[in-house]
């Protein structure tokens, strides 16, 4: 009975010592991380920077969370932050966001209320810290800009999950409900009010090699960057209007996709009103595109449906053989 005694004893005290070395070393290594940013320049402050959690987990609280990175022109501003770990399993981490955060862009400022949002991020055991999957979930999302506050956009739940599926291929998982544009945004894609207000769901499932690994370096030092894109499925629907698309895209190192996405849409001949209603298809050529995908539709054999690929090529976007206009550029800023 001593020895086993003695046994609990020594076990307990080199647990809590194990866990009062991790706290500070916590507590030191995100206090140092602080500083490095303030050297370069950065805004990075916390009122309070907390880690509790004994003996079996890693608490670490933030209080008035303010960062801002003066090179890209990106900041975010908490409350309140908090990063948890079980001390047996330091590399799983789950992060939880406050209610209310503040997004600023060199553009403008979004106010970000969520209700239990939260993530499970799995990081590879290295200094890197290089996520190998992660899962965020958000059971309500609304997004306000502060200078337009009747401009929101609000999501009724939301999940994002990726996972390193390689060095540096990443798949990316969306699935949205629920989702009410914001009224600008509304009215140039449905000007005459037709389709219900929320679009009822969006799904996506890609696949994105990315031109080095996502690390702490994507935060300290640049983003990566997507070389290529290669998309399994993306599901929307809204209303009766249902658009599939899947297929596959390089990215030029300026950021210009070049490959082809074939799309697959349902009662496509709304689209093509809404497209006209909205100012984005010229009337005078709303009838030549509609004859040209009508004739593509009989091909394929379901007048109902079209098949058409959405070709990227030299900086243009082709739907089958028409042109619609230039490319976006993917870049991360």
């Amino acid at each position: 009975m001593r020895f086993l005694l003695a046994v609990i004893v020594i076990a307990t005290l080199g647990w809590s010592g194990y866990w009062f070395v991790g706290q500070r070393g916590l507590e030191q290594g995100f206090a140092d991380w602080f500083e490095s940013r303030r050297a370069e320049g950065w805004v990075a402050e916390t009122s309070d920077l907390d880690v509790q959690g004994f003996p079996n987990r890693f608490d670490t609280g933030f209080t008035n969370l303010m960062l801002a990175d003066p090179a890209t022109g990106l900041a975010w501003e908490a409350p309140y932050f908090q990063l948890s770990a079980l001390s047996y399993q330091p590399n799983h981490v789950i992060a939880v966001w406050p209610e209310t955060q503040l997004i600023a862009t060199p553009q403008e400022k979004f106010r970000v209320e969520a209700r239990d949002m939260r993530a499970s991020l799995r990081i590879a055991p290295d200094t890197r810290l290089a996520p190998e999957s992660t899962t965020l979930t958000a059971e309500f999302l609304q997004i306000t800009p502060e200078a337009r506050p009747e401009e929101t956009t609000a999501l009724t739940a939301l999940t994002l999950a990726a996972e390193r599926q390689a060095e540096r291929d990443y798949r990316l998982g969306l699935a949205a409900e629920g989702l009410t544009l914001a009224p600008p945004w509304r009215d140039l894609l449905d000007p005459d009010g037709s389709l219900p207000a929320q679009i009822s769901n969006l799904n996506a499932d890609l696949t994105v090699t990315f031109d080095k690994v996502w690390d702490r370096t994507a935060i300290e030092v640049a983003r990566p960057q997507p070389t290529h894109i290669k998309v399994a499925l993306v599901d929307g629907k809204w209303g009766q209007l249902h658009l599939q698309a899947a297929g596959e895209v390089d990215v030029t190192a300026e950021g210009i996709p070049e490959g082809e996405i074939t799309l697959k849409a349902r009662n496509w001949r709304d689209m093509i009103a809404l497209a006209q209603s909205a100012g984005a298809l010229p009337e005078s050529m709303a009838q030549t595109v509609e004859n040209g995908l009508e004739l593509l539709a009989r091909m394929n054999g379901n007048r109902e449906t079209l098949d058409v690929p959405l070709t990227f090529r030299g900086g243009r976007i082709l739907l089958g053989p028409i042109p619609i206009g230039p490319a976006p550029v993917l870049r991360l800023r």
